[in-house]
């Protein structure tokens, strides 16, 4: 069946990372794309990445190109006849966004307007922008960086004209085995012989996504996106206490104290986006606030949710137990 991937030219920024890695693998596992240019500033990871049996397999469809989102120059080059841009570069540890804040800057906000402008330039069709739960209602700088981004991207429709182009959002939390989530930090104190797991808080909630589902919102996004679009999944919650308990029945469990910047729960969709915000059977689409030249319409089989409405882990009606997370763990492979 044809796709909106097939035959096309695919740019993914951080495309070394854990997101780039299932990304690439499955739409070269499902679709026939004319080519994935995986743009990082890691030669090494490149390499290693390269080297793997499925992008050999593939290597008449696969470019690896050195670069770093901060550089424009360097970004136009990469993007000349690319259709489509998967944004997925991020600095993203809350701890070492929050001791080098100029660094986040340079690379979550000037690199965003960066592939923004060549995006403009080079004639891609669309922009689909990873997004984090941290962006909404912020309380550290990662989660600040995100929200100007994410603004940046909502905005850059403004700047479209008469160009073929729109720019949309994905949001999700923390990806289920990705680097610098919790289940391989666990995995690792589990496996060292520790007694006890640090929680931060025991009353913390989060969302279980796992790479393959985001990578099924970002192909939604470049699908559907009219522009200016958040979009984010309906997906289960677990208690971090649950999480631990799957992972190592029995294990106990040491209160550490919230980190600086850490919530209790993590929020996808505000009560101030409520009225901009449209639930369908698997996710929730954020329309813009703002006009743009094109009119965008909400996509059918939605409906508006109510004034006040509220997303988050802590709220969510669908929960996982710990026979649950015992089932799905099986799929946080880190990659």
């Amino acid at each position: 069946m044809n796709s909106v991937i097939d035959n096309k030219t695919i740019l993914v920024t951080g495309g070394t990372g854990s997101f780039g890695h299932c990304f690439t693998e499955y739409i070269l596992e499902h679709y026939n794309p004319k080519k994935i240019i995986v743009y990082s500033r890691d030669e090494f990871k490149q390499f290693t990445m390269s080297n793997e049996d499925v992008y050999k397999k593939h290597a008449k469809q696969m470019r690896f190109f050195i670069g770093d989102v901060r550089d424009e120059a360097r970004l136009e080059r990469a993007c000349e006849n690319v259709d489509y841009i998967v944004h997925a570069a991020a600095l993203k540890q809350v701890p070492a966004c929050e001791y080098n804040p100029d660094e986040a800057i340079k690379t979550n906000i000037n690199g965003a307007q960066n592939v923004i402008n060549a995006a403009l330039k080079t004639g891609v069709k669309r922009v689909v922008a990873l997004s984090t739960d941290k962006a909404v209602d912020p309380v550290n700088l990662y989660g600040a960086t995100k929200m100007v981004s994410d603004k940046l991207f909502i905005a850059a429709n403004a700047y479209a004209g008469s160009k073929d182009i729109n720019f949309s959002i994905v949001r999700y939390g923390n990806v289920a085995g990705s680097r610098g989530s919790i289940i391989p930090l666990f995995k690792g104190l589990i496996e060292k012989g520790e007694k006890e797991l640090p929680i931060t808080d025991t009353r913390m909630t989060r969302f279980w996504i796992s790479l393959p589902e985001g990578v099924e919102l970002v192909l939604k996004a470049l699908s559907e996106a009219q522009g200016g679009e958040t979009f984010i999944s309906k997906i289960p919650s677990f208690k971090i206490t649950d999480l631990a308990e799957a992972m190592c029945p029995g294990i106990g469990i040491k209160e550490v104290g919230i980190r600086p910047g850490e919530k209790l729960d993590e929020v996808m969709v505000t009560k101030e986006d409520a009225p901009n915000t449209y639930e369908y059977d698997k996710h929730f689409i954020v329309y813009p606030q703002v006009s743009f030249a094109r009119e965008i319409v909400p996509a059918p089989g939605g409906k508006r949710v109510p004034d006040g409405f509220y997303y988050s882990s802590g709220n969510n009606s669908e929960w996982m137990s710990v026979e649950d997370i015992k089932n799905r763990l099986c799929e946080a492979v880190e990659h």
